[in-house]
């Protein structure tokens, strides 16, 4: 059976997975659908008032009973957990507001409290009552932890208690205490920004002037004064500015992540008003909808309470966000939400936690290590026989057994992560990376498929006008001397009378180029701004999208130049003699994703209105007038790799615009649907438009992307390019990124409805081996729908899959498909917003900081600053973290087994009595200083060099299969071990007969000796911190046992009988090993080693 979640009731329900999509039909009574299926003849699922789909099919109690006994116990839990969870905190209800303005009471500041949420931002993950049971939650829930906090408890038990209390407790204090004062020094600088900003302080006007307040005081209604480059407090309308325009920009790079600066229109009643105390003296009411977090929609009202009634619609260009910062100007605005229930604060969201493949390996090793304790001392018990109080000697073998699980293993572990992290960061080939997610650095190692956008990503997102096509005529570089001449023409007195002869020819090129150049130079968002550097003004051009500006800087390289802009005009200079054109901007129809296109409504100075609109083929293919050209050309432009915008206009009437406007003024005030009506009103006017031209801008490739994504090709890395361009310039950009190769065959996946279409592709692809796949959205999701195994694994073995007109979502949606199906790691790489949610949902995130903002870059694990970077960050960071965490692990688990074998030969010896062989002081030691900074210096250790691992990429094809850290690798170290810890102990049984009473400085300084000489053994590139750290380590050894007189006999140890002995003992544990290694190398070894001769 297929489940599935009612997003209202949230339970689980089912439907038979064979169900297929045409066999349904809804009963009489248009509650219940019934089906075709023959497996499930004579039952119908009902949908009740809840729905909930529910099975009519009658069930015995047999099948009742054993329905309840086979339900899911965890989702019984869970729903057990909501139950209660709603029960005892209240769900918030966020309603719709009324604000009143002026001469209107406000309310009293003390319900305003009680209504409203106080401006105050907490990023604190934690409070004075919540810190420690958290911490301590967060730290006992892995195993590891929890196993110790159970063996540091039972020494409290004193028939169980083995040694002294700070033999347990001690080390797990100080890993506790650790993690605490990590997490308290995080959480104290989180509070000390979140009181920098709530205490810092904005002009508030009032009716008596302006008044300073800080941020956490600022209430719902009042009306603050943001000066330029200050942070906007809280979500507020936009009521005046200081600019003259009645507009402002604002900059939203830590809000949405994007760059670009943003145009705010102030209400246009309070705006025209004489000064800012004037605000006191009108009575107004402002609405605005209930919070929500969609930051790019705003619906809300502005009235008038005198006589005029007047009553204007407000949007998101009179709203200013939270967290927004003033780029020009100053701005004035009434607070419509605060703390909680703004934009920024209501889309703040945790980021998924990602735990690293390498963590979940080492807590199945620990699980085993577990099971062989309990096996050792059930053995133990075994032996001794289980008479008199059995379960306690049980527990006193556990205890002393213990040691086999290493609690400084997470610490090495997290230390070694923050060690490699720091590498990364300072790697000045890679400058500007920055790791987000220290938790995770070892799965750059693990890579198997790359999945990335293509625009900002693979390209660089600056935008060159390339084209320009007229239908009959196409402009180029080479050719763009032509459309300056033609565009000059018109504006020459004298030129038309001696253009006569040529008349029908030359007059229809020229207007056709003049027609076209004048909409470019209109159509768009674009505002020219004016700064000032040094004894020079210079102008920049600032709009939401770089192909805006790019269209706009094309026309003034042509001579048609934009020199200012306001709300209600825009002002053009011509070529020639460079006199200034004015036109009124009656409307403006803003682009978004869902509509595709933007248009504006403009009047010269003739009285002419003409509606212009430019947009994606897709969708002004229908709106154009017929026309026999526009669609080959699209194809020839994206063949080419160029972004293609169609541009038309409609000539308007008075009459035509008044009616249009009457019914958009009224759709604009409406509060519910008015996005929709407003589209309405505005696919009114989208008929039969005039096609002018067709343009071509060119997004430049990312430098050296090609050797990156053919380095990665060849480390067995399998690429995918998500993209929502059009199919032919995504595969245009596949082609010239040598993602595709020139030799391979490209099967572009054709559009599909039913099963059978769905059927047929797959059989056609399924022949065509070694190519290429290019698919569609909206048909990978017909596919999926149908052959979601098949078509999953057909694109699994394909070299390159291209996914082109692919949604957000879709993308997101493709990384957990390939995760549920492959079980293979996967990386996602991006730059803007529209990334976010495929980074996230990926193993590995990798943000680039680009064109689009920063968004994608501060919600990714890995921050860089170009793609080019991905390959060294991968190749030779991804490898040096996993092979070394794979080592360090192995080697911490190696010590604590070393001890424990001996620990087992030590009680068998003395007739199976459960008696630590070290004292504790000794075992803590053992752990930290004697042995911690040789084995945690194999950080600096790597198999080969970043050249070696960048040369040869298919080295990389290793490390996925895992073979570092397996369980192979983990039974030869406990052979190791057993062999080490046998000799050592076995060895002074032999040896020293005589003076076996000193048998705790012999064996404790034979297996220290042995440890540095395996940490010797393990390096195979030396560093000189390495030698500094054994030197150290066998330093304070010497030290201990000078100063611990009565734990050691100095005269003992100075003997050379101990001295001789002692070595001959280490040279037994370590010597064979030595041997086997130099023969593997000798006879059988590593590739690496094979390919650089080694």
């Amino acid at each position: 059976m297929a489940f599935f979640k009612n997003n209202k009731s949230g339970e689980r329900q089912s439907i038979s997975s064979r169900l297929h999509p045409h066999s349904m039909r809804y009963g009489a009574d248009n509650h219940s659908i019934e089906t075709d299926d023959s497996s499930s003849v004579g039952e119908t699922i009902e949908l009740d008032l809840d729905s909930q789909l529910i099975s009519r099919k009658k069930k015995s109690k047999w099948d009742s009973f054993t329905d309840c006994i086979c339900v899911d116990w965890r989702e019984a839990l869970s729903r057990c957990c909501d139950g209660l969870w709603k029960k005892c905190r209240k769900q918030v209800e966020y309603h719709p507001r009324t604000i009143n303005v002026g001469k209107l009471p406000v309310y009293h500041q003390e319900m305003q409290s009680a209504v409203y949420p106080p401006n105050v931002i907490r990023n604190q993950k934690y409070s004075i009552i919540s810190f420690v049971p958290k911490v301590l939650f967060e730290q006992f829930k892995y195993f590891l932890n929890l196993y110790f906090l159970i063996m540091s408890c039972s020494q409290f038990v004193p028939e169980v208690r083995i040694g002294q209390l700070y033999t347990y407790w001690a080390p797990l204090g100080f890993v506790i205490a650790v993690t605490m004062l990590r997490e308290l020094l995080d959480d104290i600088r989180r509070y000390r920004r979140d009181r920098e900003v709530n205490s810092q302080s904005y002009k508030k006007l009032t009716s008596r002037g302006e008044t300073f307040v800080p941020s956490s005081d600022i209430h719902v209604g009042d009306i603050i004064i943001v000066e330029k480059n200050q942070r906007v407090p809280a979500d507020m309308v936009f009521l005046r500015t200081s600019e003259k325009s009645g507009s402002c920009f604002i900059r939203t790079d830590q809000l949405d992540g994007e760059t670009d600066w943003k145009l705010k229109l102030a209400v246009a009643t309070t705006q025209r008003l004489p000064a800012d105390l004037a605000l006191f003296d009108i009575s107004a009411q402002i609405y605005a909808e209930k919070p929500q977090k969609d930051i790019h929609n705003f619906i809300g009202t502005f009235t008038m309470m005198d006589d005029s009634e007047e009553r204007l619609s407000l949007n998101l260009d009179n709203s200013i966000w939270a967290n927004s910062i003033i780029a020009s100007g100053t701005a004035l605005g009434v607070v419509i939400y605060t703390g909680s229930e703004t934009r920024s604060v209501m889309n703040t969201s945790q980021p998924p936690t990602k735990a690293g493949l390498v963590d979940l390996e080492i807590n199945f090793l620990t699980k085993i290590l577990f099971l062989g304790v309990l096996a050792l001392s059930l053995v133990m018990m075994a032996i001794k026989g289980f008479g008199g109080p059995w379960y306690r000697y049980l527990m006193r073998f556990i205890l002393i057994f213990s040691y086999i699980i290493p609690i400084s293993l997470r610490v090495n572990l997290d230390m070694g992560k923050a060690a490699y992290s720091l590498m990364m960061m300072s790697d000045k080939e890679i400058e500007g990376t920055v790791v987000r997610s220290t938790t995770i650095p070892e799965e750059l190692g693990r890579i198997e498929y790359l999945l990335s956008d293509k625009t900002g990503t693979l390209t660089q997102n600056e935008m060159i006008f390339k084209k320009l096509h007229l239908g009959s005529v196409s402009y180029t570089a080479e050719t763009m001397d032509e459309v300056v001449a033609h565009l000059r023409t018109p504006y020459l007195s004298d030129s038309i009378p001696q253009q006569m002869s040529h008349q029908r020819i030359r007059r229809t090129a020229v207007t056709k180029v003049h027609e076209a150049v004048k909409a470019i130079a209109l159509c768009h968002n674009v505002t020219p701004v004016f700064e000032v550097e040094g004894d020079f003004d210079t102008m920049t051009y600032q709009a939401s999208s770089p192909d805006e500006v790019a269209l706009v800087k094309w026309t003034e390289s042509v001579g048609l130049t934009l020199i200012h802009r306001d709300l209600t005009s825009m002002t053009l200079r011509t070529p020639v003699t460079g006199a200034t054109v004015k036109y009124g901007i009656l409307q403006t129809f803003p682009f978004t994703s869902e509509t595709k296109r933007m248009g504006i409504i403009v009047k010269d100075s003739n009285g002419v209105i003409t509606f212009y609109m430019k947009g994606a083929d897709v969708v002004m293919s229908s709106i154009v007038q017929y026309n026999d050209w526009l669609d080959e050309e699209t194809d020839n432009m994206a063949r080419e790799g160029l972004r293609t915008l169609v541009v038309a206009k409609k000539q308007l009437t008075e009459d035509q615009y008044r009616d249009f406007e009457a019914r958009y003024s009224q759709a604009k005030l409406s509060t519910e649907d008015r996005s929709t009506k407003i589209r309405a009103v505005v696919e009114s006017l989208e008929r039969d438009l005039e096609l002018l031209c067709l343009t071509g801008v060119e997004d430049k490739l990312q430098e050296n992307v090609r050797p990156t994504l053919e380095l990665l090709r060849n480390a067995g890395i399998k690429i995918w390019m998500l993209t929502g361009d059009k199919l032919e310039t995504a595969i245009c950009i596949g082609k010239s990124s040598k993602l595709v190769s020139k030799t391979q065959e490209v099967f572009v996946f054709k559009q599909v409805y039913t099963r059978m279409d769905v059927h047929a592709e797959l059989n056609a692809f399924r022949r065509k081996n070694d190519s290429a796949l290019v698919i569609r959205g909206d048909t990978l999701e017909v596919c999926l729908s149908f052959y979601e195994d098949e078509f999953v694994e057909l694109a699994c073995h394909s070299p390159t899959v291209i996914v082109c007109r692919c949604s957000p979502t879709q993308k997101a949606d493709i990384v957990h498909l390939i995760k549920k199906h492959t079980k293979k790691k996967i990386c996602a790489i991006g730059d803007g917003g529209n990334d976010v949610s495929m980074i996230q949902a990926a193993d590995t995130g990798v943000g680039i900081v680009g064109k689009e903002g920063k968004q994608a870059s501060l919600a990714a694990d890995f921050s860089i600053n170009q793609f080019s970077y991905i390959g060294k960050l991968v190749i030779v960071h991804g490898r040096n973290s996993y092979k070394r965490s794979a080592a360090l692990s192995q080697f911490v688990m190696h010590r604590g087994l070393i001890i424990t074998t001996m620990q087992a030969v030590f009680c068998s010896i003395f007739y199976l009595a459960s008696v630590e062989l070290f004292p504790g002081f000794l075992m803590i030691g053992y752990g930290t200083v004697f042995t911690m900074f040789p084995v945690f210096s194999l950080v600096l250790d790597k198999d080969v060099t970043s050249t070696v691992a960048l040369t040869y990429p298919e080295l990389y094809k290793e490390l996925t299969k895992g073979r570092s850290l397996s369980l192979k690798t983990f039974f030869i170290w406990v052979l190791i071990s057993l062999y080490q810890g046998g000799i050592i102990m076995y060895g002074a049984l032999l040896l020293f007969d005589q003076d076996f009473i000193h048998i705790v400085s012999i064996t404790f300084t034979a297996v220290l000796l042995t440890e540095l000489l395996m940490v010797a053994l393990t390096i195979r590139t030396w560093h000189w911190l390495m030698i500094i750290a054994e030197i150290i380590s066998l330093a304070s050894y010497i030290v201990t046992l000078v100063i611990f007189k009565d734990f050691f006999d100095p005269k003992f140890l100075q003997t050379w009988n101990f001295i001789w002995k002692t070595v001959v003992i280490t040279g037994i544990s370590c010597i064979p090993l030595y041997i086997i290694k130099f023969l593997q190398r000798k006879f059988s070894p590593a590739t690496h080693a094979k390919l650089v001769g080694l």
